[in-house]
């Protein structure tokens, strides 16, 4: 259904354990200090038409936050469990992310 770009080769930056993104200085072990980080999870959830959703899967893959396989297909969203269709008649649909992040 999505059609995205791989990222590029020069993309390459240290990452572990927090999706794409890149540690801060000093986080697991590249640095001084001992910090303590806690993983969490948290999850993602975004409502609207399907083109908006897709939109938003796309500037996150981009901006190097979630890889668009890491959502859940969209599925139609229960909107107070009468109707799927928003106010201005497009059909809400709704997608999931659930993310680790390493909390300080």
């Amino acid at each position: 259904m999505f059609d995205y770009q791989e990222p590029e080769a020069s993309d390459n930056q240290e990452t572990q354990g927090t999706g794409s993104l890149p540690l801060p200085p000093g986080v697991g072990g590249q640095g001084k200090g001992t910090r303590s980080l806690n993983p969490e999870k948290v999850r993602h959830m975004l409502f609207g038409s399907l083109a908006g959703i897709d939109r938003t899967i796309k500037i996150l893959h981009a901006l190097g936050y979630a890889d668009p396989n890491d959502w859940s297909e969209p599925i139609p969203a229960p909107l107070s469990g009468i109707d799927t269709r928003s106010s201005s008649g497009v059909e809400t649909w709704m997608a999931i992310l659930t993310k680790i992040l390493l909390i300080e």
